[in-house]
């Protein structure tokens, strides 16, 4: 197949619309089941790099969950916790195999951003994959193959209208990249940057201890980054990205966004939340909702009289803002990673609040002693790479 018609571009408006390969060869995917769709195919392509790239710095089969062209979440194989397994919803399902601890973990570090989302893997999808993502709302998947129970229940999703991609893994992209933009063509090379642990070697704070498992984070926090739309920070723990600031114009405000859903993932996980009591038959999308809120700061949404009944068994106590604090003292040695520089202290500060004790950035502001010297206040391990991650 030399090209695919599509039904239409970015918006229904944007017609025509296709893929197909500028030097007249074969697209190096089939489409199995469904019709995916452009934005399908800019999630696609960019999340089967980027797990491709956390296999190959890894060792561990790794998925993403993508959304409007960056990851909602990304992770490698590691075994859940009984709390992981909980708060993803899979608490139900035993012995997952690494890929679909992979997806839970993806899935799962932001559920309310996953929602609806295009799933890459970096191996062949097994059942345990496929039975997790058949019940979960989500619009497509690639990978480099099926198996054949797998892509049974796949495509048993949305009527049988789930859009399943199969790409070659040994294709090798062109150097040269392009894209139009305003009629005008822009051409680059292909950002082909290894990182792997050995990418952190230029510690410039006092505090030089940057364990290996702490590399493996800021490894997959950077591959993240490199197919995120910038500005972004992306912060990860113990395999997994559990915060991601995409696209923001200000890299506070990045740092935020991502604190504050690195935050989340943690409340997520605190006495008060793993107690809720929801009715039966609420949906696991109703309840992330739910819990979003309750852990947030408009809890009364959920709370009000006359309100909780409609979700809860029991209605919940406040999570007081004191007693979300002491549980979020209680998370550690998170890694964090930038795409460019941090120009200013003030997101080192805001990093200390979500536990941030790795950090790896490309460095180069000219306020680099006041962003060290805040690393070093909070005994901080930061890397400098010299390499920025712009991806757009």
């Amino acid at each position: 197949m030399k090209e695919l018609e599509l039904k239409y571009g970015c918006n229904p408006n944007q017609k025509p619309s296709r893929i197909y390969m500028n030097d007249g060869s074969e697209l190096p995917i089939e489409v199995l089941c469904g019709r995916p769709g452009y934005i399908n195919f800019l999630d696609a392509f960019n999340g089967w790099q980027l797990v491709s790239e956390l296999k190959k710095a890894t060792g561990l089969p790794a998925a993403t969950s993508f959304k409007h062209v960056s990851p909602a979440g990304a992770a490698v194989g590691l075994p859940l916790s009984d709390i992981l397994a909980k708060i993803y919803w899979v608490d139900d399902l035993d012995g997952l195999s690494p890929l679909a601890c992979a997806y839970a973990r993806a899935r799962g570090a932001d559920r309310m951003s996953s929602f609806g989302d295009f799933i890459a893997l970096s191996d062949v999808c097994d059942v345990d994959t496929a039975r997790l993502i058949k019940r979960e709302v989500s619009d497509g998947v690639i990978a480099p193959g099926y198996e054949p129970e797998a892509l049974e229940l796949l495509k048993q999703k949305k009527k049988g209208n789930y859009n399943v991609i199969q790409i070659d893994p040994d294709y090798v992209p062109a150097a040269l990249e392009r894209k139009e933009v305003y009629g005008i063509t822009f051409e680059q090379g292909r950002n082909e940057l290894n990182i792997d642990k050995g990418f952190f070697s230029n510690v410039v704070t006092e505090n030089k201890e940057l364990t290996d498992a702490a590399k493996i984070d800021l490894a997959i926090s950077m591959i993240t980054l490199k197919y995120t739309q910038s500005n972004s920070v992306c912060y990860v723990k113990d395999g997994q990205a559990i915060g991601i600031g995409a696209g923001q114009q200000s890299r506070i405000h990045c740092t935020r966004l991502a604190g504050q859903k690195a935050d989340n993932w943690w409340l997520r996980q605190s006495p008060k939340a793993l107690g809720l009591q929801f009715k039966d038959g609420i949906g696991r999308a109703d309840r992330d909702n739910a819990i979003d809120l309750y852990i947030g700061e408009e809890y009364m949404d959920v709370l009000a009289d006359g309100v909780w009944e409609n979700t809860f068994k029991v209605k919940p106590e406040v999570f007081t803002r004191e007693e979300k604090r002491e549980w979020l003292d209680k998370m550690t040695d998170v890694s964090l990673g930038s795409d460019a520089f941090f120009p200013f202290g003030d997101n080192i500060e805001r990093a200390h609040k979500s536990g941030v004790k790795y950090i790896a950035q490309p460095g180069g502001s000219v306020r680099d002693d006041n962003v060290i010297d805040t690393c070093n206040k909070y005994g901080m391990v930061m890397s400098f790479t010299g390499i920025r991650l712009f991806h757009h």
